[in-house]
């Protein structure tokens, strides 16, 4: 009998243990990213270019990071319909669900490097839109070696808002690279070469009043943010 009671409760031990590690290991969801604001002073100093850092891939084309990377507080991408085209997401998707934290869990892989947010909403590409947060009048940086071949108004109900910059890479010239949610640098203008992480093209506007962001959801603050999408040369019409 007193056998019969020893197993039994070592039976029930061992379920619970095996319960406590499951729950350790992939019942969790990940928390989302701790972003530590610099110091007063040290937002109050230019930044400088970003280090060199590929974040996103469209085809051949490499995207380079627009915002230096002590100052971005979250990326993310969500769907468009305007006609971009699919980014390819370079790093490790932050908000996965239970199965594909499970399989990294346990095969493997995407553990390193960028940490990105995938955002719900509108149709399209679910990665047409490249979202890099920074706190408004931040320095914005060319994302590839080119040439600007358009600076419109950027329009957000009825209202100008910052410009819309259209930047020809050279090594992809059937593609336009379109930058939103940005004052433009005074010096730039339509012909004006860029280089990647070089030159300074503007810096980011603050939003926060004109409309609830996203992006806010993962950072501590209203979620102000430079867009970045992809368009076939050909057809970009707007």
């Amino acid at each position: 009998m007193r056998s019969a009671k020893r197993a039994g409760g070592l039976v029930v031990l061992a379920v619970v243990l095996l319960l406590t590690l499951f729950l350790t290991a992939f019942g969790s969801a990940p928390a989302p990213i701790a972003v530590t604001q610099p110091a007063l002073a040290e937002r109050l100093l230019p930044a400088g270019p970003p280090r060199p850092s590929v974040v996103a891939a469209q085809g051949a084309l490499r995207l380079q990071l627009p915002i230096p990377q002590g100052r971005i507080t979250a990326i993310a991408y969500h769907p468009s319909a305007g006609g971009s085209l699919s980014l390819h997401p370079v790093g490790t998707r932050a908000n996965q669900g239970l199965l594909s934290r499970l399989w990294r869990r346990v095969f493997g892989g995407g553990n390193g490097g960028i940490r990105y947010y995938q955002l719900g909403g509108g149709r399209g590409p679910e990665t047409g839109v490249l979202n890099v947060g920074a706190a408004p009048g931040t320095d914005v940086y060319s994302p590839v070696d080119g040439t600007i071949v358009g600076v419109t108004d950027y329009v957000i109900n009825g209202r100008r808002h910052g410009v819309r910059l259209d930047l020809q890479p050279s090594s992809a010239p059937s593609v336009v690279v379109s930058l939103t949610r940005l004052r433009l640098d005074p010096s730039l203008s339509v012909g004006s070469a860029v280089v990647a992480g070089t030159s300074r093209v503007g810096t980011v506007l603050d939003l926060s009043r004109v409309e609830r962001q996203a992006l806010a959801r993962y950072t501590q603050d209203a979620g102000n943010h430079l867009a970045l999408e992809v368009y076939p040369a050909g057809t970009l019409t707007r």
